[in-house]
């Protein structure tokens, strides 16, 4: 039974966390009608803390020694911090939820060339095959996008996130895949909620609108998003090779574009749609 179970978990896994993990972008633009990213993000991440912490005390799993907690503190950062701001910052600055996606879906690109020579993975021709459609999916999905003005810092903010979310899910596979995720968790959203409160207290006004859509988003992001998404991802990474858990990536722009286009009416044309079945095909490839 319990191996018939974990079969069924390896099975869904990759498409629930697509699903959860493209939600973050289209809730993301919604509670940013309501407070700037910084400051929203560090009520998001104050909220997981708290929701983080009664886990631990429930559960009370094996904490990690100092060195542990080092390297937690730094994975949260990169997965949680730099990623998260990024992508919060480039939807502040005028990039749509459908694209704000789509310069982190790179990270395949980048997480196959750094897993060769960090993880000590062997990337195969057909894999390489499978990301440059998924390359080639991205542009056909970018294609005719203003790329000056206010959205050049967006661009830019998402860049930073591609950089983060790619470092990160490779240093929390080499560092932290023996740490306890309940544990290692707390300590990466606590370091996270630091850095963004700082941010917030820095760069912002910290003005917040408590309309019911801000909490609900809130909500969703805390609990959902943050504690569900997240553990979703670390056993991926925990149970399958760093290439295939980042060639999901590729999928994520496609179904993050067909939620904001469902909720937002963001422009979802034909030239896109194709950019989307060759990420589907690409995804494939690379996890054959």
């Amino acid at each position: 039974m319990s191996k018939d179970f974990d079969q069924l978990a390896a099975r869904a896994a990759p498409t629930v966390f697509v699903v959860l993990w493209s939600t973050g972008f289209v809730a993301t633009k919604s509670v940013l009608r309501s407070a700037e990213p910084l400051t929203f993000l560090a009520i998001r991440m104050a909220a997981v803390v708290a929701i983080m912490a009664l886990i631990v005390v429930i559960v009370r799993p094996r904490w990690p020694d100092r060195t542990g907690i080092a390297h937690s503190v730094v994975a949260g950062l990169l997965v949680h911090g730099f990623y998260l701001g990024g992508t919060a910052v480039a939807i502040a600055h005028s990039i749509p939820a459908g694209l704000s996606a789509l310069i982190p879906g790179l990270q395949p690109i980048l997480t196959s060339t750094l897993a060769n020579r960090f993880l000590g993975e062997r990337v195969t021709a057909v894999q390489w095959i499978g990301l440059a459609l998924g390359l080639a999916g991205v542009a056909l999905i970018l294609h005719e996008r203003p790329m000056s003005g206010e959205a050049s810092f967006g661009w830019l903010a998402s860049g930073v996130s591609l950089i983060s979310i790619t470092l990160g899910t490779l240093y929390q596979r080499r560092y932290c895949r023996d740490i306890d995720w309940r544990a290692g968790n707390l300590v990466q959203y606590i370091a996270v909620a630091i850095f963004f409160a700082v941010g917030a207290f820095a760069f912002e006004n910290r003005i917040v609108h408590w309309t019911g859509e801000f909490i609900l988003g809130i909500a969703w992001l805390a609990v959902v998003l943050s504690i569900g998404s997240i553990g979703v991802l670390y056993w991926l990474i925990r149970h399958t090779a760093a290439t295939s858990v980042a060639s999901l990536f590729y999928l994520v722009p496609a179904v993050t574009a067909l939620m904001a286009y469902l909720l937002f009416g963001e422009r979802l044309d034909a030239v896109a749609i194709i950019g989307m079945i060759t990420c589907g095909a690409a995804v494939f490839v690379v996890n054959r």
